[in-house]
Order: structure tokens, then sequence, then C-alpha cells
């Protein structure tokens, strides 16, 4: 009931502190004989100090100090009256200025509590957001303690190590990642990984896979901690396995395949000499007939019929495909004091292609240029990518001085060729194996090779690499 008489606004509390003052003044001129009623000036004092400034409260104090004096029947004199006068005063603004910095402490660490709730709210609204990322993340999430004793995972990673869900916590996480048996070891206390590996991993059947895994480690409190995400990148390592080995497969029978044009030519010449010759009185001679023997056998090899391999067109996306390429090359223009000059159209749509062919393609266009673009002080090598009419048209520019022969190029076993002379022929029968084409075009300081691409709305039917070859 006494704490009402704080509560409420500043104009009320004033209020109720003015008519207490009062009433006690009041009282004290009324009441007869020596009974001193000066301290019952605490309690306005106490309101007001709750509500007013530090000057305020003292002028306060001062009017208290003037009342208790006047209305009281003790005899005044400047030695004690004085003194009297001055412990009123001292009393009335300590007893203000007391309460007004309790007040002022109160209000303090109600803002202090209430930052502490807004934060710990914070907190709690940022943990759960992580436990949501981190349970629901396609990735193996991972912690573990300087002895490589798993703290926690995330369920993508009891589902990658095939461990049923909650079991991974308190086992060795070494059972699984071997790779990451020493990182967080006590010879390693002083210093801090973070990093990304890629090894060998084991589930709990005893299957391995193919891991990438990017770790971390931290210091806490209760020790050397690590931290790990781990992606299965099995299928990945299998595609492109599975993508190089067709990409040779490929290769090698188109380049079988123009060795035994060749071949055939040259069995077809000497044929034709042998024929000359038995007109010559040779057509008895054992070693004659022999030879006979041996030009048909070597005919026969040329003829093999190299069985085709299956279709792998799809859609390509050409736009990121390029963008990939750039990132390849980049390192190497580098080195080589080359500048690229790229003009993509960003609206390009996808295209019909085998990826793997057509990026390999794209690299050997390049490397020829590179390796004309050495020898520039100033090379510049420009690609360009845009759809004209039906077709999507990616040139290779640069300014390396050009073919000396444009009549020998996609042919196989050139002469002088830099290496086997079969990059262009292969190019050639890599596009046209799904409906492309490549032409070059002579330019005043270099040469321009010409990818032409069909955009996926209008199909192709698949050509065979021995019919494009040809």
């Amino acid at each position: 009931m006494f704490s009402a008489f704080f509560r409420g606004s500043t104009r009320s509390i004033l209020l109720r502190a003015g008519a207490l003052i009062a009433a006690i003044a009041l009282l004290d001129w009324r009441v007869v004989g020596a009974i001193p009623l000066g301290f019952l000036y605490l309690v306005p004092m106490l309101m007001v100090g709750s509500v007013l400034k530090p000057w305020q409260i003292g002028t306060v104090a001062a009017l208290c100090t003037v009342l208790a004096e006047n209305f009281d029947d003790l005899t005044w004199n400047l030695r004690e009256g004085a003194s009297r006068d001055v412990l009123y005063f001292a009393a009335f603004i300590g007893a203000g200025l007391f309460v007004r910095e309790i007040n002022r402490n109160r209000k303090v660490a109600m803002e202090h509590l209430n930052e502490i709730e807004r934060q710990s709210e914070g907190r709690r609204e940022a943990e759960e957001q992580l436990r949501i990322l981190i349970e629901s993340s396609p990735a193996a999430i991972i912690t573990a303690d300087a002895n490589g004793t798993v703290l926690m995972a995330n369920e993508a990673a009891h589902r990658m190590l095939s461990v049923p869900l909650g079991e991974l916590a308190g086992t060795a996480l070494h059972r699984y990642l071997p790779s990451l048996r020493n990182v967080a070891g006590p010879d390693t206390v002083q210093q801090l990984f973070r990093s990304v590996m890629q090894a060998r991993g084991q589930r709990e059947d005893g299957e391995t896979f193919l891991a990438d895994i990017c770790f971390s480690t931290y210091r806490t409190n209760a020790g050397l901690r690590l931290a790990a995400m781990v992606l299965d990148s099995s299928e990945e390592f299998r595609t492109h396995e599975v993508s190089g080995l067709h990409q040779l497969l490929a290769g090698s029978r188109i380049a079988v395949g123009a060795l035994s044009h060749e071949i055939r030519n040259v069995c077809g010449a000497i044929a034709a000499v042998h024929q000359n010759l038995s007109r010559e009185g040779l057509a008895g001679n054992r070693d004659f007939e022999a030879l006979r023997s041996l030009i048909m056998a070597l005919e026969r090899i040329a003829n093999l019929n190299l069985r085709q391999t299956v279709s792998q067109t799809t859609e390509v996306d050409v736009v990121a495909l390029l963008d990939e390429l750039r990132i390849v090359i980049a390192p190497i223009l580098h080195d080589e004091n080359i500048v690229a000059q790229w003009q993509i159209d960003p609206d390009l749509p996808p295209v019909w292609a085998d990826r793997p062919s057509l990026m390999q393609v794209f690299l050997n266009l390049i490397t020829n240029s590179i390796r004309a673009l050495s020898k520039q002080a100033d090379g510049v090598l420009s690609i360009r990518a845009k759809l004209e009419g039906d077709h999507v048209l990616i040139s290779f520019m640069d300014n390396g001085g050009g073919v000396a022969h444009p009549e020998h190029l996609f042919r196989p076993f050139q002469d002088g060729a830099a290496s086997t002379g079969l990059g262009l022929y292969l190019s050639r029968a890599f596009l046209r194996s799904f409906g492309g084409e490549i032409r070059y075009m002579a330019l005043p300081e270099g040469a321009c090779f010409i990818v032409n691409l069909n955009p996926a709305a209008t199909p192709v039917e698949d050509v065979s690499c021995a019919k494009s070859a040809s």
C-alpha cells in the first residue's frame, strides 16, 4: 500500500508529495509541545527523488528544511539552529538523491535485463536456424574432439556412413574417415587447420567411397575440436571416369578409322604395283606370292569394322559450358600473357551435343591458338558466341599469324603438325557425330575457327563417328 505513493506519472507523484509536505507542515504547526516532526519530510523527499533532477531535489530539500525549522518548537540560534538545519538538509537531500540513484540503477538494470533477454532470444533463434540448417543439409556435418571421438553428426552423416540415426556420437571418426585420424591430435594443439581434401571413406557395412572433405580445427575451453563437412563424390567420380572412357574410345575409333583409311590407300597402291610386276614374269616366284599374301592380310586388318559408340547426345547449356571453359583456361592464358576477350550472348539456347566431346573440341581449338600465340608479344584470343538464324555459332579468333596451308586442315596425319595431326580431324568428327560442323576462316593477322551447333529445339539425327570422319 505504501508503494502506491511512488507509482504513477511524474505529475501525480509531485502532487501527492506537495500535498504530503503541506500536511506535515500543518500538523507540525498545530501540534503543541516540543515534538519535532521534521523527520516526516523524508517520505515526500523519497517520492520526489524518484522523478526530479538533483538540483530540483535540492530545492525541495531546502523547502522542507525551512518548514521543519519554522514550525517546530525548538529554539533557534546560530550554533544549534544552523547545525540542525544542515543536518535536516543533508538528510532530506541524501534521501532524495539515494532514491534517485536507486531508481536510475533499477532502470539501467531493467534495460540490461531486457537486452539480455533480446540477445538470448536472438541466440535461441540463431541456434534454431543453425540446427535446421545442419539437419537439412545434404552434406554430412560432423564435429569431433581431439581424440577423434564424434561429438555431433547430422542426419546426412548417418545416411552417408550407413549408421542408424543417433548412433554416431561417441564413435571414432577415423573409423569412417581414416585421413582425419591425426588432424586434431595432441601434436597439432599449436596449429589450426582450415583445408579441403579428397580422401577415401568407409561406411559401416565396409563399403568404401570417395569423399570430398572440408575441415577445420578450433579451440574451446574443453580442448581442440574438429569440424568437417563431407560430400560423397563417388557418383561424380564414376561419371567422370565413364565419360573419359567414352571420350577415349570415341577418339581411338576415329583415329584408327583414319589410320585404316591411309593403310587401305597404301595397300591399293602396292597391289597395283604387284599386279604390274606379275606381268613381268614374277608370277611364279615364291617370295613374290608371299608379298601378295601380306598385302591381302594388311587389307583385311584395315577393313575391320569397328563397332560405333552409343550416342551421348543431350541438351547442353553452351553458356554454362563456356563459363567452365573460361575457368579451365584462365591460368594457362595468364601464364602465356595472352589477353582473352569473351563476347558471349547470355540468351543462347541449349544445343544438341555430347558435353565432354564439345568441351574437348573447345580445348583443342584453344590449345592450337595458345601454341600460335606463344610466339607473339601481344597475343589476343577472342571467343564469341551468338545465335545466327537456326544455328549457334562459336568462334575462336587469334592474331597468331594464321594457317600456312588451310587446304590441309581437318586431314589426319598432316606433315608439319605440332603433334599427331589428329586434333582438328577428331574435332570435326566429334562435332559431326551430333550434327555440328566446324570451318576455318582466314584473318589478316591470324586465324578463326567457327563451330556450328544446332539448338536443342531443332533436333538432328545422330551421325556415326565413322561417317563423320569420312
